[in-house]
């Protein structure tokens, strides 16, 4: 009998909360680490139907029975396998694969990519110490990392020449390039890495999927990490997660901060139930599986508009996730710092100060709505509620989503008569504007060129854009593309630059002594028109 991809059913236990599934026909009540109700296949009246989300299987300890959300669907409402992996895949927005067996030849394919991955970081590990790593080892060792700490995340360095090319010179080509680790040039297969400092990327098995190579001489992008592959899918990877797992359950939940170095400098100092998502862009699937993980989840983002907009987003993406055992809070670091910097010159007490001073998720979307609205006046009030109901109508819990409009409608009644803007909890949020032609550009160039994406991939985040959306298809190739995206961040660049000389010429003639302030903004503006001239003329 044919089968399922067997990473198809994996997505949907992972996309899933099995504590979601049986609830639809079980009231559960959590004890402990375990959820509690009256098992559907034997009538009882004391609970003995054990649901165990970290895990993901349910138990009965008066019947026997026992499985996962697949075989709970089969089993209550008495349905095949196909029938019931369809209604789990409606449930997770999934769309159903053909109905056919994995074939040997990928299973050989994807074990050749592990295999692969594997060596490849062996590799890089020795390089790490030996002379031609040397600056990549200063480096890290210069961030606060122990040898201890290298060995277990797996560091290495990538050194300039082709050393995986050359290493798998005998093996299947079509493999190798598979794994993104390297390209087909017009002399042959080259290193996808060289000279950079490597971060090996685990799957939640511990298996490595892919890495993450950080520059070493100043170049742009800072980091580049391996493009999407049978193996690895960005938005459905969660960067250390394999080393959080248990430690998010003892924990009973998961800080989630911005970039991989500040995620193992938490793990090792006090907060390893710390991930953080690969890139810039936080994304549903990484929520769902922090979710069927643990509910509670701390947000921490750097204190400026971009961790602003990225901590915007995130409430964004939770709300549909939110149940009545969710606890979702916001914390920010602030002065220009990252958690890594934090911990380094303040120490462990500062950060935990940090994460406890989180600011609640219903707190959180209040002082954005009252940021984002003009509430002092009708108008302006009737736009704050349009945006806090389109957030609220994401929340699938009912109840819980009635408990909302309840405390905001309070909130409402006793506080927008009497708000101001200059209220130290405000939180503003600036989104770039951006015209629907800009936008479709910006989305093609995204979708087809991967790797002008991974260079530009700060820049882009900050725009307020769906990359998932679908666009015309264009005539562009790989080098137009780049100037279009170097002139558009030239372009936002420029804007930005006269916002503050517009500024700095109101304190003038306020009275302040700002002349100096605008001589600077006024050379960089002409800088960068120089720049944005020499663009146009190539």
């Amino acid at each position: 009998m044919g089968k399922y991809d067997r990473n198809f059913t994996d997505e949907l236990r992972e996309r899933l909360s099995i504590v979601d599934v049986v609830g639809r026909r079980v009231p559960l009540v959590k004890k402990g680490q375990n959820y509690w109700g009256c098992c559907p296949f034997h009538n009882e009246k004391t609970p003995s139907f054990s649901v165990n989300e970290d895990k993901g299987f349910y138990h009965c300890f008066g019947c026997g029975e026992h499985g996962d959300i697949i075989s709970f669907i089969m089993k209550s409402e008495n349905v095949d396998f196909k029938t019931a992996i369809t209604e789990l895949a409606a449930q997770a927005g999934l769309k159903m694969p053909d109905y056919k067996p994995k074939p040997a030849a990928q299973v050989e394919r994807e074990e050749s990519y592990y295999q692969i991955m594997e060596t490849a970081c062996d590799i890089y590990q020795k390089k790490l110490y030996e002379p031609e790593g040397n600056i990549a080892l200063n480096y890290i060792r210069n961030r606060g990392f122990t040898d201890d700490m290298i060995k277990k995340y797996r560091i290495g360095y990538a050194p300039k020449n082709n050393i995986i090319a050359n290493k798998f010179i005998n093996a299947k080509q079509d493999n190798l390039l598979s794994t993104g680790m390297c390209r087909r040039g017009e002399y042959g297969m080259y290193d996808f890495f060289r000279d950079k400092l490597m971060f090996p990327i685990f799957n939640a098995h511990g298996q490595i999927v892919a890495f993450s190579g950080r520059s070493l001489d100043g170049s742009e992008p800072k980091y580049i990490n391996t493009s999407d592959t049978e193996l690895f899918h960005k938005r459905k990877t969660i960067f250390g997660f394999n080393f959080a797992r248990d430690a998010i359950h003892r924990a009973n939940r998961s800080i989630v901060v911005e970039g991989q170095i500040d995620a193992i400098q938490m793990q090792c100092h006090g907060f390893p139930e710390t991930v953080a998502p690969l890139g810039t862009a936080l994304t549903e699937d990484h929520i769902a599986i922090l979710c069927k993980a643990n509910r509670n989840i701390v947000f921490c983002f750097d204190g400026d508009a971009a961790g602003q907009k990225a901590a915007a987003r995130a409430c964004d993406i939770v709300m549909q996730f939110l149940r009545d055992t969710s606890e979702v809070k916001f914390a920010f670091v602030s002065g220009g710092k990252d958690p890594d910097e934090i911990l380094k010159t303040a120490g462990e007490s500062a950060m935990h100060k940090i994460i406890d001073d989180a600011i609640p998720l219903v707190d959180f979307l209040w002082n954005i709505t009252n940021s984002g609205f003009n509430v002092s006046t009708p108008g302006g009030r009737s736009q704050a509620e349009k945006f806090l109901k389109q957030k609220l109508d994401k929340i699938t819990d009912i109840d819980l989503r009635s408990e909302y409009e309840h405390e905001y409608n309070s909130r409402k009644f006793n506080q927008w008569h009497k708000w101001k803007k200059t209220s130290q909890n405000s939180i503003k949020i600036e989104l770039p504007q951006i015209d629907d032609i800009t936008k479709n550009t910006v989305i093609f160039i995204v979708n087809n060129y991967p790797e002008i994406a991974e260079r530009y991939g700060d820049f882009l985040a900050n725009l307020d854009i769906d990359f998932d959306s679908n666009v015309p298809e264009m005539v562009m190739d790989e080098k137009a593309a780049e100037k279009y995206i170097v002139s558009l961040k030239l372009q936002k660049y420029i804007e930005r630059l006269q916002k503050e000389k517009k500024d700095l010429t109101t304190k003038l003639l306020s009275g302040e002594d700002t002349k100096k302030e605008l001589v600077e903004i006024e050379e960089k503006i002409n800088d960068a028109q120089q720049k944005m001239d020499t663009l146009i003329s190539i």
